[in-house]
């Protein structure tokens, strides 16, 4: 890394122990903090993410609400998170006037309109034996440094049943030689696609979300750009295990987040970008399978229509 990259690394990269529960709470002060899940076909998992903050949330009073966003699960996620005691949010019921899309970058963006938080905490739902560090780490940077706007999670992905390997593929194949390419500033990020990651809202509502597996690269560029490296914090939360998707769904994935950089990077083709795969058909010969990426992006919430007086309702 250069050296002023290596400087922000230095300073701005902190462990989930250097943030005790006692200081967080004498740094909250009158500061809202917001979990949100999202969660599509989540069942198994989402109770117990939910439970654990819940938990956090009772018995240090550094959590003001825990928010589940559907996007649209055909099993029983909402019943589940809804009786581990989140508030639970459709996608199709948010903003119902601005219709309703696919995908992860949706929901987070909605659930800008549905919570009232000054800080958002984003925690994935698939997640296997969650732990506390996942919120208090994250907050650290954000309760203490009011110059600090987003915090990034990065930890080990041990994968299961796959001895010493790790996770974290797309990220090293995809994402972090894009980075180096074209925004080197980002290169002392550990896991620049991490799905745990806290902001403010005042950044929050302020950047475009891209649809599909493109929002965290996007809002890390994007942040960049609109607030400079220096409001951008990391802390190691120690282990994560969670589901892993097979190859293909990562070659989707990595399509994605290679337009999403590129586009930032170079400028916006106008064209939505389209991958083909191979898979063997009934009579056993490959056949081609295209697949159209999901990268839509939605406006800055604070551009939307109302949005300021749904928050005042919501507060």
């Amino acid at each position: 890394m250069k050296l002023p990259v290596q400087t922000w690394f230095d300073r701005s990269t902190s462990r989930a122990r250097d943030w005790p529960v006692a200081r967080l709470r004498a740094d909250k002060g009158r500061t809202r903090v917001s979990v949100v899940l999202p969660a599509l076909d989540e069942e198994p998992t989402v109770g117990g993410v939910v439970r654990m903050v819940r938990r956090l949330a009772e018995e240090t009073g550094l959590v003001d609400e825990v928010v589940v966003m559907d996007s649209g699960s055909t099993d029983g996620t909402a019943e589940t998170a809804r009786a581990a005691g989140a508030d639970v949010h459709h996608r199709d019921d948010v903003l119902p006037e601005l219709g309703s899309r696919p995908g992860k970058g949706e929901v987070l963006w909605k659930s800008l309109a549905v919570t009232s938080g000054d800080v958002v905490v984003f925690v994935d739902a698939d997640l296997v034996d969650p732990q506390p560090q996942l919120v208090t780490g994250l907050l650290g940077p954000l309760l203490a440094d009011p110059g600090v706007e987003l915090v990034k999670g990065c930890y080990d992905r041990p994968l299961q049943g796959a001895g010493d390997a790790s996770g974290g593929r797309v990220t090293e194949l995809v994402a972090r030689p894009l980075i180096n390419r074209y925004f080197p500033e980002l290169a002392g990020l550990v896991q620049p696609l991490a799905g745990e990651y806290a902001g403010r809202r005042r950044l929050l509502e302020a950047v475009p979300f891209c649809g599909g597996y493109g929002v965290e690269i996007a809002m890390l560029i994007d942040t960049l750009r609109l607030r400079g490296l220096q409001s951008i914090a990391q802390v190691d939360l120690g282990r994560r295990r969670h589901s892993h998707q097979d190859t293909a769904a990562l070659g989707r994935m990595a399509a994605q987040i290679s337009h999403v950089v590129h586009e930032r990077a170079l400028g916006p083709t106008g064209e939505r970008p389209a991958v083909t795969q191979f898979a063997r058909d009934e009579y056993g010969r490959y056949a081609p399978v295209t697949h159209v990426l999901d990268v839509g992006e939605r406006p800055p919430m604070i551009t939307v229509d109302g949005y300021a007086g749904r928050i005042a309702r919501v507060s």
